[in-house]
């Protein structure tokens, strides 16, 4: 194996056997991270930190419902100081869970909280800089001069930790980067690790390793990557094994938000990274630990899972995303299609036009007409049965081969062949068709057909519980051998919570698109007997399908919200506000709103936005165009509607329509 390939593979034990990264044990009070140790959950208080009881009773709340580590904001010495307050009530009410303090901007306040609390969470991008968006031509003595200063103002509070045995995480923020990280990196995973490094190598000159590591973005694809190169630098530096955080920062709320942070959390899991997890949504804080429990939970017994074939180099750079080459075929693949979605309505009796509403297509009786809203599937999937109405103008329906060949119409049906019957199929449709395998059901004669048949469409599937890594060594696979068929990726599950399929199939799937994997998506719930239940299941799992091909940045279909999870920080009701905003902006497709409670990480985390609404004082919003301020101290009655107002100074406004039903 050559040393450029051997050091792709450093960031995880394995690609294809669940192996969890073996790390240093971190005391956090009574609950150590790390080492032997189960991956942890933990969450973030929303209550002002002067609140001490309101503090007290949401920290309860939090614990009950999951949480093994509480987070709370310090801006300044008076929250630090109250943080004892805090401490001491919990400990009368018989709660020992370890504290965290959450530190930005505020060396004094970080180092009165390492006296009183178990952890100190600090970004490297603020605690010694101040952000002004500058660009600067750094010397290299003069950049080590820059380190030098943050070794004096960042030793005094290692120092204090280590006296104390008081645990600390240093956090990157991809919104955060100081002007000095972006002036010599740029915005980029790897000025994400050195922002940290710079902190760390401190640290263990000092000798203190009670460190826990986080490398968060709003973006999933840029938070892979930099925990993936974070572990691999780690490795290559001869620094320690340290712990992970992991989390998506402002991934919103609802579906969208657990959606897009199993895409990145998740993503991780399954090559055996991290060691405690926060999932950041705009809800209260005691609806994350259960959120972050399904996640977690899968790995419980995942080294179990049926053996996957090894292989020996990794043939994709795990660091940069590269979207695998394909050839069209229709309308999937090749390089300007985005990924297509198929609807598997294979065990449904549809008999009525009304029945595709649970896919995005709405007949208007009136006009007599058929309409698609933005979430419309590209494709439905009928299995052995048919519909016997006209399809919407661009659906098509797909068959098995058997009904197809039965088919009086071959042209507008189209064929799904089993593997085997492709390898002996009397005919062909002309366009596309689409061939169904597993890594159990490849052979050379299969990899030779489905190359030389330049109609074909792989429908990928697995039914390993370590799924995403059998479904990523097909994909190596033909990667090794230069084969470019396009490839739909498959995902089947039983009836479950709601919650669980969003981020079960978020994690299977969603790691495949992160790294430039998969030409379409098909996702799906089966053993339902009720056809209202089944339809129900078919609107949830073509609206998840949609949400991971947004949440990994290949395909998208609505309005994205960048919005945080609020804290003692937040200056207005983060939930009813990005209610509000999503009422009157969720039909601008495309269209990416920041939406921040203060401005500690707001300019910076929604630097991939398109606008931001950010709190700037009680009352008072500062609206973004990208990371240009364009008004300040607006009145927060009046503030949605000035934001509506830049979008339609941009011209991109336009109004909503209504769907008849």
């Amino acid at each position: 194996m050559s040393p450029e390939i051997a050091s792709l593979k450093q960031y995880c034990n394995s690609l294809v056997q669940y192996s969890r990264r073996k790390t240093l044990e971190v005391s956090i009070g009574d609950v150590p991270m790390g080492g032997n140790n189960p991956i942890r959950i933990q969450s973030m208080t929303t209550i002002d930190t002067m609140d001490t009881l309101g503090s007290v009773e949401q920290t309860i709340r939090m614990v009950e419902a999951g949480c093994e580590y509480v987070r709370i904001t310090a801006p300044s010495l008076k929250e630090a100081q109250n943080l004892e307050e805090i401490k001491k009530e919990l400990r009368k009410r018989g709660y020992h869970v370890p504290l965290i303090a959450d530190i930005h901007f505020t060396p004094n306040a970080a180092e009165l909280a390492a006296r009183i609390v178990e952890k100190v969470r600090v970004n490297p991008g603020n605690y010694a800089d101040k952000k002004k968006f500058e660009v600067i031509d750094y010397t290299d003595d003069a950049y080590r001069a820059e380190l030098d200063r943050i070794r004096q103002k960042f030793t005094p509070l290692v120092k204090i930790c280590k006296e104390y045995g008081t645990a600390m995480r240093i956090g990157t923020n991809h919104g955060s980067l100081s002007d000095r990280i972006m002036s010599r990196y740029g915005d980029t995973p790897l000025g994400m690790v050195e922002s940290a490094l710079e902190f760390l190598r401190i640290c263990e000159d000092l000798q203190y390793y009670n460190i826990v590591l986080s490398m968060k973005a709003s973006n999933p694809q840029v938070m892979v990557q930099a925990y993936r190169l974070l572990v691999q630098k780690l490795d290559e530096e001869g620094l320690k094994p340290y712990p992970l955080h992991l989390g998506v920062t402002e991934a919103g709320d609802g579906e969208d938000g657990r959606i897009k942070s199993a895409v990145g959390i998740g993503t991780l899991l399954e090559d055996g990274l991290g060691d405690t997890v926060r999932v950041s949504l705009t809800e209260e804080p005691e609806a994350e630990a259960p959120v972050a429990k399904i996640m977690v939970d899968r790995y419980a017994d995942r080294k179990l899972h049926a053996p996957i074939l090894p292989i020996q180099e990794s043939p994709i750079n795990p660091f940069q995303y590269t979207k695998r080459s394909t050839h069209e075929v229709g309308n999937i693949g090749g390089a300007h299609n985005v990924p297509r979605v198929i609807a598997d309505l294979s065990e449904v009796e549809i008999n009525d036009y009304k029945d595709l509403k649970c896919i995005g297509h709405f007949y208007l009786p009136e006009p007599d007409k058929w309409r698609m809203n933005d979430q419309g599937a590209d494709y439905i999937y009928t299995g052995s049965r048919t519909i016997d109405f006209m399809l919407p103008n661009g659906l098509k329906e797909i068959r098995d081969y058997g009904v197809w060949l039965s088919a009086e119409d071959k042209i507008n049906k189209l064929p799904l062949f089993s593997a085997n019957e492709f390898l002996h199929a009397e005919q062909l449709h002309n366009e596309i068709n689409f061939v169904r395998y597993s890594i159990h059901e490849i052979s050379e004669e299969l990899l030779n057909k489905l190359n030389a048949t330049p109609s074909a469409v792989a429908l990928l599937y697995s039914e390993n519980t370590h799924a995403m890594a059998e479904l990523r060594r097909v994909f190596f696979e033909l990667l090794q051998r230069q084969i470019t068929v396009p490839v739909i990726v498959q995902r089947t599950y039983s009836a479950m919570p709601e919650d669980n399929l969003r981020i079960y199939a978020a994690t299977d799937a969603g790691g495949l698109f992160i790294d430039g994997f998969g030409d379409g998506i098909i996702t799906s719930v089966s053993g339902v007997s009720k056809k209202e239940d089944q339809l129900r299941w078919a609107d949830l799992c073509n609206k998840t399908s949609f949400g991971i091909l947004q949440a990994t940045r290949n395909r998208m279909s609505k309005t994205e919200y960048i919005s945080c999870p609020s804290c003692g920080r937040t200056l207005f009701d983060l939930q009813e506000t990005t209610a509000m905003i999503r009422k009157r902006t969720d039909h601008l497709k495309g269209v990416k709103i920041g939406i921040m409670g203060c401005i500690v990480n707001g300019p910076g985390e929604m630097a991939d936005a398109d606008y931001g609404y950010v709190g700037s004082g009680i009352g008072r919003i500062t609206l973004y165009r990208g990371k240009e301020v364009v008004k300040r101290n607006v009145p927060s009655a009046k503030a949605v509607d000035e934001l509506i107002g830049l979008i339609k100074e941009d011209g991109i406004w336009f109004q909503p329509e209504t769907v008849e039903n």
